[in-house]
């Protein structure tokens, strides 16, 4: 059995913000569909002020700080990643093909092979 650490929310008022920021989602969902008489700038506006809006309305709940603790030490993380040069990238795409290529005609023998042994000797159909 797996010990893994979940953590939920405990706090019902961090439990009413976070259902706030749901229902501010989903008032941006309908808001979208109901302006469909107005421009698409228009109507991605509201649904896209809807997002901020409730990002900030989770912001200000426990899980929502974590979130953006977590966020942070993401990018943190991301900096500190050496990431291959354009050489490297475009040597190890071409080893990857070749392996396609290769793992692709080793099992169009494999088939063809299974074929003539299972329909031309086993069975005789050709």
């Amino acid at each position: 059995m797996s010990k893994s650490n979940v953590e939920t929310v405990t706090n019902t008022a961090d439990r009413i913000k976070l259902g706030i920021a749901v229902l501010i989602i989903v008032a941006g969902i309908v808001a979208y569909s109901v302006l469909e008489d107005q421009p698409t700038v228009a109507r991605l506006g509201a649904f896209l002020a809807s997002l901020v809006i409730a990002a900030i309305v989770a912001w200000f709940s426990e899980p929502g700080r974590r979130a953006i603790g977590f966020a942070r030490d993401a990018q943190t993380e991301v900096r500190r990643v050496i990431w291959p040069t354009r050489q490297e990238a475009i040597q190890m795409t071409g080893i990857v093909f070749m392996f396609v290529i290769a793992m692709g005609l080793l099992l169009w023998v494999v088939d063809k092979a299974l074929g003539w042994v299972i329909y031309g000797l086993l069975l005789g159909w050709r």
